[in-house]
């Protein structure tokens, strides 16, 4: 196995993205909650004076548990996992994205002379900003989309495509599907922070290993997760306000940008609003950093197995066509005698 020793970009991004979508599909509820707690606005009101609140369609929810146990009395247990499939495709694009992107741009940076080897936390910073906005620039559609069906309300759930459609439709035409671009270019610090915390962290508390054991890289990920999620909530709040349908109290009017979005939310809910969402956003983000960083830890060793296998069968198939291939030349030789 000395000759794969080593993932590919490639090999490294399959991985990856194998084990994001493993890691969000565990705790996708918690991604709906955050998302709902995100975009209410508590101080809405409608055209008959009443607010969203007091309104079947428009729910206000106090907590993460109240949020779960009104999704599920309102749209029953598949109401938590609305919108699954189109998130497990952001999440495995934008991974298989970084990941590639990632690995790439370090072994490019490593295999350079002029600059400082290990690289620093800035530096390591600035490497995950650049793969993190490459990334984005290809997949943010999925998540535009994405956020549209996880607050859709119950009678209105429609299907990734038909969803895709509506924004198309309804807003700036195809480019409707790039909305919180910027906002997601501005974002980038967050995996940025987050990896860069985690290869930080790693070095510093296991110093020289090269394979962390399970428990091992899912503190290290929850760790750093936490620090980014910290950050970087106000952006993720502003992101999904730019994503999502605009409050009823703006009859229909999307947000620009995502500095209009922070600042509506200061008006109606004041500063600390920008925080709102913030627990399950650090518990889905502690549960699946440290999960991902955990399975693909265990993914990468799997994938070095298994193309070491792929490639010892290739070999083993390339000999026996020599091997038959020279055959045939020898029968043929015999013959021409």
């Amino acid at each position: 196995m000395a000759g794969q020793s080593k993932l590919s970009p490639l090999q490294s991004a399959v991985a990856g993205a194998t084990g994001a979508v493993l890691a969000n599909a565990m705790v996708y509820p918690l991604d709906i909650v955050k998302t709902r707690l995100q975009v209410q606005v508590k101080s809405q009101k409608l055209d008959n004076g009443h607010t969203p609140e007091d309104a079947k369609e428009y729910p206000h929810y106090d907590s993460t548990l109240d949020a779960m146990n009104k999704i599920v009395a309102d749209e029953g247990i598949a109401g938590l996992y609305s919108g699954i499939g189109g998130s497990l495709i952001g999440v495995a694009s934008t991974n298989f994205a970084y990941f590639y992107w990632y690995s790439i741009i370090r072994t490019l940076y490593m295999s350079s002379s002029r600059f400082p080897k290990p690289p620093n936390t800035a530096i390591e910073l600035s490497l995950g900003a650049l793969a993190g906005a490459v990334a984005q620039v290809f997949t943010i559609p999925v998540s535009v989309i994405t956020t549209r069906q996880q607050t859709q309300p119950k009678g209105e759930k429609r299907g990734l495509i038909d969803t895709g459609r509506d924004v198309i439709n309804s807003e700036d035409g195809w480019t409707g599907l790039w909305r919180g671009l910027k906002a997601s270019l501005v974002l980038v610090v967050n995996p940025a922070i987050t990896y860069g915390a985690y290869q930080r962290l790693r070095d510093v508390i296991f110093p020289g290993k090269s394979n962390l054991r399970p428990w091992q890289a899912f503190v290290l990920g929850a760790m750093s997760k936490a620090l980014a999620t910290i950050a970087t909530q106000p952006l993720i709040v502003a992101k999904v306000g730019l994503q999502s349908r605009p409050p009823p109290i703006r009859n229909g009017k999307p947000f620009k940008s995502f500095g209009e979005v922070m600042r509506y939310i200061i008006e109606h809910e004041g500063p600390l609003a920008l925080f709102k969402g913030i627990g399950p956003q650090i518990l889905k983000g502690l549960l699946v950093q440290g999960l991902l960083m955990m399975t693909k830890e265990r993914m990468e060793v799997l994938f070095i197995l298994l193309f070491a296998y792929l490639q010892k069968v290739r070999k083993s198939r390339l000999r026996q066509a020599a091997e038959a291939a020279a055959a045939k030349a020898k029968g043929s030789l015999v013959t021409l005698k």
